[in-house]
């Protein structure tokens, strides 16, 4: 991976972050770092459901998960977050 893979990565984390974060409205004090590790913690996960359900893919391009993928796998971290944080903050 090169450094325009590297910036393509933080631009989709980005763009999966903020779309979970507004998908999913809460109180969550995270700046811009945290929201692009959100989304780039979400998009693997989300491409590793696409790779369970189509396989690997031949090839460049852009993959199938692509950011559908991505921000189904933001918001499923977002929440297991948000879930962490809460049970830390009772106790």
């Amino acid at each position: 991976m090169g450094f325009f893979g590297f910036i393509w990565w933080l631009v989709i984390g980005l763009i999966a972050g903020l779309l979970a974060r507004l998908i999913m409205p809460g109180r969550d004090p995270m700046g811009l770092i945290a929201t692009i590790l959100l989304g780039i913690v979400g998009s693997i996960l989300g491409g590793l459901v696409s790779i369970a359900i189509w396989g690997t893919e031949r090839g460049g391009g852009i993959p199938r998960a692509g950011i559908i993928f991505s921000i189904i796998g933001a918001i499923i971290v977002l929440w297991i977050w948000r879930m962490i944080r809460s049970r830390s903050a009772v106790t």
